[in-house]
């Protein structure tokens, strides 16, 4: 038991990737970039091999690399299926296209694949967007582990206001509030997005290259924690205000900042879909909320899940 307890704790930051393509040399050089990074591969030649094989074990895959044109079956096809099933649509998709144009990556976009690949794959940009879906799988199973630790009376919270200053603080609030609306899995990655936005480029300054820069060198969390303790950062602290009105629930989160340009952010950038982050809140603003409100310098965003209905909790 402890050996395999160790072994599960060695393995802990392995992905086990899906590779669908139809060209088997596509197939084969893609499995061993993946492989090299330390991850499991298994292989479909199509669309509906895929789906089958994600189908049989839904809990199977943690990534997904897809080519965009395949018989049988597309990428896009794919990628449509998978965001109407709940067990399937948070997987993060890495989409390989022969096609760099911005407007054809942009459709994939707009489906829903925040990570993309042009053909013929470079190692290095693989790499780059793999970084960025790894850190994003690892979230969600933080996040979710964090989810299940609070269950109790949370409709009867009307309005709240928090202070925090570290990044486990803003994981912990995140799923915290998640639990105030009425699909916690829906909202908690995009208040995670938004909460630790606020923390890391608001508060302690770091500027979008620096992070690009110490993702790649694995040192992005020193980084933060050791910025925070910092005597000009200290001091500062994020505020977020839970409120629930008639018309929906209201997150507004606020740092000391001195703001960003978050218009280039709402939505991604075709220029950016293989940088190693840059998406939480263009995926906050399209997957977890129904509105984005930043103020006009950028250092407070309200988020918004509008009430259609009565709540069902």
């Amino acid at each position: 038991m402890e050996q395999e307890i160790a072994h599960r704790e060695q393995n802990k930051d392995q992905m086990h990737v899906l590779a669908v393509d139809d060209d088997r040399i596509m197939r084969m050089v893609t499995q061993e970039y993946i492989e090299a990074l330390g991850h499991s591969v298994e292989v479909a030649v199509n669309g509906k091999e895929a789906m089958d094989m994600m189908n049989r074990d839904k809990a199977a895959f943690d990534i997904i690399v897809l080519d965009r044109e395949m018989p049988e079956m597309n990428g896009l096809e794919v990628v449509a299926r998978m965001k109407t099933d709940p067990q399937l649509r948070k997987i993060p998709i890495i989409m390989a296209t022969g096609s760099d144009r911005p407007q054809d990556i942009k459709k994939g976009i707009d489906a829903g694949v925040f990570y993309y690949l042009t053909k013929p794959i470079n190692e290095e940009v693989l790499k780059s967007v793999f970084i960025s879906a790894v850190r994003e799988v690892q979230t969600q199973k933080i996040l979710k582990s964090e989810l299940k630790k609070h269950k109790t009376s949370f409709n009867l919270i009307h309005s709240a206001i928090f202070e925090l200053h570290t990044i486990t603080e803003a994981e912990d609030l995140s799923a915290f509030l998640a639990n105030c609306f009425p699909d916690p899995e829906r909202v908690i990655t995009g208040l995670a997005e938004l909460i630790i936005n606020a923390v890391e480029h608001g508060n302690l300054e770091i500027s979008y290259e620096e992070k690009s820069d110490l993702i790649e060198r694995g040192v992005w969390r020193e980084e933060i924690d050791r910025r925070a303790q910092l005597p000009e950062h200290r001091k500062k602290k994020v505020e977020v205000t839970f409120r629930r009105n008639e018309d929906g629930l209201y997150v507004k989160i606020g740092d000391e900042g001195k703001g960003f340009d978050w218009q280039r952010y709402l939505e991604i950038d075709p220029s950016r879909a293989t940088h190693n982050h840059g998406r939480g809140i263009a995926q906050a603003n399209a997957v977890s909320f129904d509105e984005l409100k930043y103020n006009t310098a950028g250092n407070t965003v309200t988020a918004i899940v509008r009430e259609e209905e009565e709540l069902e909790w």
